[in-house]
């Protein structure tokens, strides 16, 4: 493996930051890549919870304060993992310092944010990314692959779905993902099935185009952790009708309240000559349905994931063993490290996280006047 360093400075050690962490380590001995990271510094809400989380993840070094991090001339990658609210005002100060800036999705709350975040990182020629890592799954790669190369024919539908429950019980706490400055569950967990909406389908039928909008909030108040409540303004459930260029229609939903559901990415295409369906409960796993099947023969089957669907091999030799949730982190982030040393485009930048809070935003938009919106 190359010697050259790139350090890496790690906001927010939660369940993301760990992801990350992760990520970084295994991208590092599964690929060959042309840099390689190096776990420089982690910052967090305070230094003792820093120290300790530097320590558990690999951390050279820790601090209690984000920006002495962000103005660190010995990190070259600012990781950001902190809650919704603060990516903007922490990229933005990345950037200023001329860091690569690699963000957990959604990129901001705000459109307007999003895009004066992507544009601020155009004109100081950085590399970005946006943390949409279930993208990077080899049968979401073959699913497109088959999409484009016409095996499903001419698109007509499309169906996404992204449900948890870890906000079903009207018991839990208000949290930042409660705040209108953390976006809500459309922005939160729909936002990843706008996004495979549009990989998936972009090369044979075209961006969104139009949405309508059903945005509802189910628990009006949650503890405020002080004795008391507050009042809850962000979606629960947000759904949306779409319509692509090519005129087919689909449609997406964000659900953070599906009781008994832990994790539920699922995705079905339909075209003229067959179809497609996943569910992130296999996520090894893609359905294709050929309508040239003989009768009597008719039926989904199953296609395994293996060393033909790569990167897959480079972590297993044996199809059917499976990746997990922390490999496809892994595989996007090689996919950053390859676009900041100049061997491929940017998998997913600033750029791209603005066109997904464009479609929230318009979703919202659509919710509110109880009508479709056409979408730039």
């Amino acid at each position: 493996m190359t010697e050259r360093k790139l350090r890496i400075g790690l906001i927010g050690s939660g369940f993301m930051g760990k992801t990350h962490a992760f990520g970084y380590s295994a991208a590092s001995r599964v690929f060959e890549l042309p840099l390689q990271p190096e776990l420089a510094c982690l910052a967090d809400i305070n230094e003792e919870a820093a120290a300790k989380a530097a320590a558990a993840l690999g951390f050279a070094r820790s601090t209690g304060d984000w920006r002495a991090l962000v103005t660190d001339p010995e990190i070259d990658v600012v990781n950001i993992t902190a809650p919704n609210a603060f990516h903007k005002e922490m990229a933005l100060a990345a950037i200023a310092a001329g860091k690569h800036v690699y963000c957990e999705k959604p990129l901001a709350p705000i459109a307007g944010d999003a895009r004066e975040m992507a544009e601020a990182a155009e004109a100081k020629g950085v590399k970005t990314q946006v943390g949409f890592n279930y993208l990077c799954n080899p049968m979401f790669s073959l699913a497109r692959e088959m999409i484009a190369a016409g095996e499903l024919g001419e698109i007509r539908g499309y169906r996404g779905l992204h449900a948890e429950d870890y906000m079903a019980d009207p018991l839990s706490p208000f949290t930042f993902r409660h705040d209108p400055t953390g976006g809500g569950a459309l922005a939160d967990l729909g936002s990843h099935a706008l996004a495979t909406a549009e990989f998936l389908l972009g090369p044979a039928a075209g961006p969104i185009t139009r949405v309508l909008g059903d945005c509802v909030t189910v628990v009006s108040e949650r503890p405020d952790g002080k004795g008391g409540t507050r009042r809850v303004e962000v979606d629960d459930i947000g759904r949306a009708f779409l319509r692509f260029e090519n005129g087919a229609t689909g449609s997406v939903e964000g659900n953070w309240v599906a009781t008994g559901r832990t994790m539920q990415h699922d995705f079905e295409v339909f075209g003229t000559k067959g179809a497609l369906a996943f569910t992130q409960q296999r996520f090894n796993e893609l359905n294709f349905f050929s309508a040239d099947d003989a009768r009597g023969r008719k039926g989904f089957r199953r296609i395994e994931a293996g060393p033909d669907h790569a990167p897959y091999g480079l972590f297993c030799v044996a199809p059917g063993h499976q990746l997990g949730f922390n490999d496809l982190k892994a595989i996007e982030v090689a996919g950053y490290l390859e676009a900041i040393a100049d061997r491929r485009p940017e998998p997913f930048n600033f750029r791209a996280g603005l066109r997904i809070q464009t479609l929230v935003e318009a979703i919202h938009a659509s919710s509110r006047a109880s009508a479709w919106r056409e979408v730039g």
